[in-house]
């Protein structure tokens, strides 16, 4: 049962470090339920207080996942519809089938936004650039929390196991 349940963590932890680049999936939360599944293993010792720890971690980037791109919008000089269009284009940008989707929507989607808002192009732009900065802020802070729960895993497994 045991070699199941870190296979299991494997395969979350793999889908943890794709889902930081696709917002489908929700990458620190995939990781750590890889740690939790180490919980239910007879060799791994127990440590609950990690477990709790990295849960509030992974939920903290999760919701900082939706709100660090409207605040590089806000940052560099979006109005509030800058940043109701970087969200917008994130969820246009999701669902279309073009090349890098997920960060062209919330730039188009700011920048468009703030266009019809205010016709000042440079504005716009600036907004623009804020919810990409934002969003590539986002993706390196869900990747970087992955990895260490990703570390912690193969920390607790690789001298028990191998």
């Amino acid at each position: 049962m045991d070699i199941l349940l870190i296979i299991l963590g494997v395969i979350l932890i793999v889908l943890g470090i794709i889902g930081c680049i696709l917002p489908a999936l929700p990458g620190p939360i995939l990781a750590w339920a890889a740690l939790l599944l180490l919980q239910w293993t007879d060799k791994v010792p127990e440590d609950w207080d990690m477990v709790w720890t990295t849960l509030g971690i992974a939920v903290v980037v999760h919701v900082l996942d939706y709100v660090v791109p409207a605040m590089g919008t806000k940052k560099f000089g979006g109005t509030k519809y800058g940043v109701w269009g970087a969200t917008l284009g994130l969820l246009i940008g999701i669902f279309t089938p073009i090349p890098f989707g997920v960060i062209l929507g919330p730039f188009l989607g700011a920048f468009i936004a703030e266009m019809m808002h205010q016709s000042d192009g440079n504005k716009a732009f600036r907004a623009a650039l804020g919810s990409l900065v934002g969003f590539l802020f986002s993706t390196g802070l869900k990747l970087a929390v992955t990895l260490y729960f990703a570390y912690l895993f193969f920390q607790s497994v690789w001298p028990v196991y191998f």
